[in-house]
């Protein structure tokens, strides 16, 4: 996350939040101002997830879900599993609090639970109504308190729903997230010739007839009226706001409910299981992929029609290995299924049908080609294989000049037993030791021997004399001869030769080499083949990091200059040492984390790891005062700074580990977008008046810092510039949380925002 501190020294004036009933001001207030909350006496403990799972399926009766409001979600152990699920719990994060801690701190999870079992929840009093200066009100958040309720509604849904969605549905569900879809496209499709994404118009809201709809959706499989109105309710105040094709979904922003994926996930589940049964109708009438041999010089290669789809919340990408016309009418299927069925109107401008081999398309942020798998896997060049048999050459030299190294210090070493030896028999009678070194110098002499003989007969010029000397010319082999000798010795002959035969006989030696070298050209030929056949059969799908976008990310936020060198952000030079490393270091991990799955992933470790890290080195350059040189003598490359105690801390990633990262953890990482337009001023106040607003955070060792919107164009609604000069109270672990992008807006607490 992008975030700048900078401390200001501007007199401290306290107003009344516009937004914020008195009521709700409490919980801005230090603990000895809030009303007394009565003791819980009841030992509520968190719910696992099989616990809640059993809780949930206990509720299903005759096709249907029923009372989840009164029996599931009404329950204090859900409320405080929700509690739970909202904090976010960091390596030095203290253990989560107990309901009676909630209880007295913040809000009665008992009166809140009679209160949703009653129906007497009161929306109005949870709703903070937000608005820019002189307009009328643009933005409704939920408190804390309703986003436990909301919490606690998504737990449900998860258990019920989580199951039923279609494989290709990914986006706020359990290890299916972001780079799982990519993964997905690289792995799985085949032979892809056209694609088109869905594209919905941004302009049109999710209104009453789409709630309506989503509605009736839900009610297929919950029968629970109060449930179903509660969301309906949420959705109508705006509290949830799913408008399709909009720029905040999945990223963190405060305007993002926590019900919002999983909604859009039930909403859009009826177009997954249409176009399921769309692509089993297809496979059923395309037969397999075969190779048809008719004889044996004919190959004939059948590429069967399919058709696969990926879908990332509201983002749609259809793939077909088919015909244009078999894509147009799928296409025409899919806008016609979401218009009348889903009641979707969807921006037929930005919805076409591009060729995959010759067009890229943009998915999730990726930039998306079907190439030849050379291109993924390419052969080894000619430069290549000439540098490989040069180490190879060199790898032999060095061998031969260790063996020699060797065989001569044997010698030396030989020479000095041999004469210490001669000596002391010449002087004495004998040796006299005081402890046995025979098993150590046998061991030396086997080592020694087994060496020479492998080396021996490793070599094809050394065993050819040899060989010749034992097996040629001798007497023994005459018919006259081996007649008047023994039976025994015969045999003992024989024995011998068949050994010579097989240990020293040159021959079969060249004859194996040869097997072996023609073994290797035969493999290669075939390997050629199986890559040529497969360049003139099959397509994949390559993915990449879109670099236009990424430079001028990089342009935009100020780390480069216009020649797109490291510059300085001289807005930083405000914040301590090691506040400004943790702000490179955030958005630099949230990039490698992003972007870890392209092709071109070296792309983006050289923009982290020498466009961010010299510009972090620049800004503590400017800020001290002091050459480039002088920074990266005291900070290092790696960018180390000392805590409180003395010891290292690194925080920006170093450059072997970015050099070692890659593609192999599946995670859904946030994409850095909101971030960027969001700016934390420190204020001179440092006095702990308030509770740090991170969701059940109870620490008053908080500092105040002023939220700067850095661009209202980009590409954001004007209802999110409600928050442009509102003040945030966070506590020193969680300030440090927001540096590195761990903790976004979206996990603070709304109520808790003042004006200043």
């Amino acid at each position: 996350m992008f975030l700048f501190f900078r401390r200001t020294t501007a007199a401290l004036r306290i107003f009344p939040s516009p937004f914020l009933p008195p009521a709700r001001l409490l919980s801005a207030l230090p603990a000895n101002l809030s009303p007394p909350e009565k003791p819980n006496s009841v030992t509520t403990q968190p719910l696992t997830k099989p616990q809640l799972t059993t809780l949930v399926l206990a509720q299903y009766h005759h096709g249907k879900f029923s009372n989840l409001l009164q029996n599931i979600i009404s329950s204090p152990s859900v409320l405080l599993t929700a509690c739970h699920n909202l904090i976010h719990g960091g390596p030095n994060s203290p253990a989560p609090p107990s309901i009676n801690s909630i209880s007295s701190n913040f809000f009665s999870i008992t009166d809140m639970s009679e209160e949703i079992c009653q129906n007497r929840f009161d929306f109005n009093s949870c709703l903070l109504k937000m608005a820019n200066k002189g307009e009328p009100i643009s933005l409704a958040l939920p408190n804390l308190k309703l986003k436990v309720l909301i919490e606690s509604i998504r737990m449900v849904l998860e258990v019920i729903y989580d199951d039923r969605f279609a494989t290709f549905s990914y986006g706020g569900r359990v290890g299916m997230g972001r780079h799982t879809a990519i993964r997905y496209l690289k792995n799985t499709v085949e032979n892809p010739s056209w694609w088109f994404t869905v594209s919905f118009n941004n302009k049109t809201q999710f209104g009453i007839e789409n709630t309506n709809k989503l509605c009736l959706i839900i009610e297929e499989k919950i029968k629970d009226e109060m449930f179903i109105d509660i969301i309906k309710r949420l959705i109508m105040s705006k509290i949830i706001s799913l408008d399709l094709g909009g720029c905040y979904l999945g990223k963190g922003l405060p305007q993002e409910c926590g019900l919002n994926s999983i909604l859009i996930n039930i909403y859009l589940n009826p177009f997954d299981q249409r176009l399921q049964e769309l692509r089993l109708h297809i496979n059923k009438k395309t037969p397999e992929s075969r190779l048809i041999e008719e004889d044996e010089t004919n190959h004939v290669f059948h590429k069967p029609l399919k058709i696969y789809a990926v879908r990332y919340l509201d983002e749609i990408l259809v793939i077909t290995s088919g015909s244009k016309g078999l894509t147009m009418n799928l296409k025409k299927q899919v806008v016609q299924f979401l218009d009348k069925n889903l009641c979707l109107e969807i921006d037929r401008g930005k919805t076409v049908i591009h060729s995959a081999v010759s067009e890229e398309i943009t998915f999730l942020g990726m930039d998306l080609r079907a190439v030849t798998p050379s291109v993924l896997h390419p052969p080894m060049s000619e430069k290549a294989i000439r540098a490989k048999k040069k180490y190879l050459r060199q790898k032999e030299v060095r061998l031969q000049e260790l063996k020699n190294r060797r065989e001569t210090n044997r010698k030396k070493l030989a020479m000095k037993i041999f004469t210490h030896v001669y000596k002391k028999l010449k002087t004495s009678n004998g040796f006299k030791f005081d402890f046995k070194i025979e098993k150590q110098i046998r061991e030396i002499f086997d080592t020694w021997a087994r060496e020479t003989v492998d080396e021996f007969l490793n070599s094809i010029e050394e065993r050819a004399p040899v060989y010749r000397n034992l097996s040629g010319g001798e007497f023994l082999s005459l018919k006259r001869i081996r007649d008047q000798l023994p039976e025994e010795l015969i045999q003992s002959y024989n024995n011998f030769q068949e050994k010579v035969d097989k240990y020293l006989n040159p021959i079969k030696a060249r004859e194996k080499l040869l097997d072996i070298k023609m073994k290797q050209e035969q493999e290669e030929e075939q390997k050629y083949t199986e890559r040529t056949v497969k360049d003139l059969t099959q397509l994949l799908i390559k993915v990449d990091a879109p670099e236009k976008s990424i430079k001028k990310s990089v342009k935009l936020a100020g780390f480069t200059n216009d020649m797109g060198r490291p510059r300085p952000i001289t807005l930083l030079t405000a914040l301590e040492d090691i506040d400004i490393i943790k702000w490179y270091a955030g958005i630099g991990k949230r990039w490698l984390n992003y972007y870890s799955c392209s092709r071109n992933f070296k792309f983006v470790k050289t923009i982290v790891s020498y466009h961010l890290r010299f510009s972090c080195l620049l800004t503590l350059a400017e800020k001290h005062e002091s050459s480039k040189r002088e920074a990266i003598r005291h900070y290092t490359k790696d960018l180390r700074v000392f805590d409180v105690d003395g010891s290292e801390e690194f925080w920006f990633p170093s450059e072997r580990e970015i050099k070692m990262m890659g593609d192999k953890n599946l995670v859904d990482p946030k994409p850095v977008d909101g971030v960027l337009s969001m700016v934390l001023i420190r204020l001179a106040f440092d006095e702990g008046l308030y509770r740090c607003g991170a969701h059940f955070c109870e620490r008053f060792d908080t500092i105040v810092y002023r939220i700067r919107l850095l661009d209202r164009g980009l590409n954001l609604d004007e209802k999110c510039w409600v928050f442009d000069r509102m003040c945030v109270v966070l506590c020193k672990d969680h300030v440090s949380e927001m540096y590195v992008g761990e903790l976004t807006l979206q996990d603070v607490d709304y109520s808790s925002l003042i004006c200043i």
